[in-house]
């Protein structure tokens, strides 16, 4: 077939999907329908019940929201406690919080110790794995090459369909630790044939923690300081769990309640969190900030930031769809308690990496949001999402932005498994919402007379 001729028929072929697939928008309200399950005042239609996590930004008080500041609770604790706890005592979190998730408490020493002697024995796969699955098959995008790596775990695992506690539980521990191998080994894959960089395969070290070992695979060198690692451990723990109704745990929660296998279910999250509306919203903050960098001369001058704000917003500027992303958040109104956290971090390691300038760019884009929204959106509160910092945190530890939201999935793996285990254990109904049909009749059309 010519190659124009054929593009000549997929552009009808499309048009004609488009004109068919569009549902007027006045009908979702005639049928009273909870688009993207949500009710009318903005909060999510109640679906199910967790104690993995609770996300808290407002009140409801005589069915309208007022703003609070916002809470994440891992098993009903405080996040903000795990992390000034494990801080304290100079201590990286993110294993002693994925036991957290998976078995519903802290680990006491011994426990912890055990813990990550499991996950440094299954921080390993075939060596056959990372030649066929990940090197003679390189993707482009990370975190497709992550949902096939996942795929692909299933042909190793000697009972992949077995959803028993115990078996759930293994398989839930063997891919929090090779996330970052699948990740790591994925993004040197992609460097390498696509980007025709050296190929650097470095072992996973037994004697490094999670974020110790993703920075240590990730660098040509190895080398990483402390203060880069504290940084990536806390990120990986803001990360890690996100309450039951975000889209990509959702979607594991319906996906498994199926009683498919786990690596199904967990590509599936994968391939939500993959989206630009969630776990790819911090490559648009990043894409954003070097934008505002090329069109802003002084960072310094508020005003004149201040006014590319506003051109944001009024799609006069960046990709002209009229949001200042990293600021908002579906739940949190007065604050997002991770962007809180990491910020205080991001500017310890500002001061050590001398990027203050930098620093203060993003905490001036926060500062005047808020005072545009105050102006000119009815009072409005918003306040910076997580992924205001989380790029920049990532872009001070030289992390390639092709790895930032497939470390958003290495985090969010210890919540994904610790609700599919919840999921299957505590409700054994398939999720089925509906849909009601609102096609018009035809009547069906002898071939001869279809024009």
């Amino acid at each position: 077939m010519d190659l124009d001729f054929k593009y000549d028929i997929f552009d009808k072929l499309a048009l004609k999907i488009e004109i068919n697939n569009k549902i007027e928008t006045s009908l979702y309200d005639k049928y009273k329908v909870k688009r993207g399950l949500r009710n009318e005042n903005g909060t999510g239609v109640l679906v199910g019940l967790t104690k993995v996590g609770s996300v808290n930004g407002y009140k409801v008080l005589d069915g309208k929201k007022v703003s609070m500041e916002g809470i994440l609770d891992y098993r009903g604790m405080n996040v903000k406690e795990v992390v000034t706890g494990f801080q304290k005592d100079k201590r990286h979190g993110f294993e002693e919080t994925s036991y957290l998730l998976l078995f519903g408490k802290l680990p006491n020493r011994e426990e912890l110790q055990e813990f990550k002697i499991i996950l440094s024995n299954f921080r390993q796969v075939p060596d056959a794995f990372i030649e066929d699955m990940i090197l003679k098959f390189p993707s482009n995008d990370i975190m497709n090459k992550l949902q096939r790596s996942i795929l692909a775990s299933y042909s190793i695992d000697p009972n992949p369909d077995d959803i028993s506690v115990k078996a759930l539980m293994e398989q839930s521990l063997k891919l929090i630790a090779r996330f970052p191998l699948f990740v790591a080994y994925g993004y040197q894959a992609k460097a390498h044939y696509y980007d025709k960089k050296s190929l650097y395969l470095h072992a996973a070290q037994q004697n490094l923690d999670t974020a110790e070992n993703i920075l240590y695979l990730i660098r040509p060198d190895n080398k990483f300081t402390e203060k880069e690692a504290e940084l990536l451990d806390l990120s990986l723990v803001l990360h890690s769990e996100h309450g039951g109704g975000n889209n990509s745990t959702f979607a594991t929660h319906v996906v498994s309640s199926s009683g498919t296998d786990t690596y199904s279910a967990i590509s599936a999250a994968v391939g939500c969190l993959k989206g630009p509306k969630h776990g790819g919203a911090n490559l648009k903050v990043y894409e954003m900030i070097t934008n505002i960098r090329e069109n802003v001369c002084n960072w310094n001058n508020r005003e004149a930031l201040k006014d590319y704000l506003y051109k944001i917003l009024r799609k006069e500027a960046f990709d002209g769809k009229g949001l200042i992303y990293g600021m908002g958040h579906a739940i949190y109104t007065l604050s997002d308690p991770r962007a809180v956290l990491l910020k205080e971090k991001a500017l310890e390691l500002a001061k050590e990496k001398n990027r203050i300038a930098e620093f203060d760019l993003y905490k001036n884009i926060e500062e005047l949001t808020k005072e545009i929204f105050k102006e000119q959106r009815d009072g409005k509160d918003i306040c910076a999402n997580v992924d205001l910092y989380s790029g920049f945190v990532y872009e001070m530890l030289n992390i390639p932005r092709e790895l930032y939201t497939p470390l958003f999935a290495t985090a969010r793996i210890s919540g994904w498994c610790a609700h599919r285990i919840e999921q299957i254990i505590s409700e054994t109904r398939i999720i089925r919402p509906a849909y009601e049909n609102v096609a018009i009749e035809q009547d069906y059309t002898e071939l001869n007379n279809r024009f």
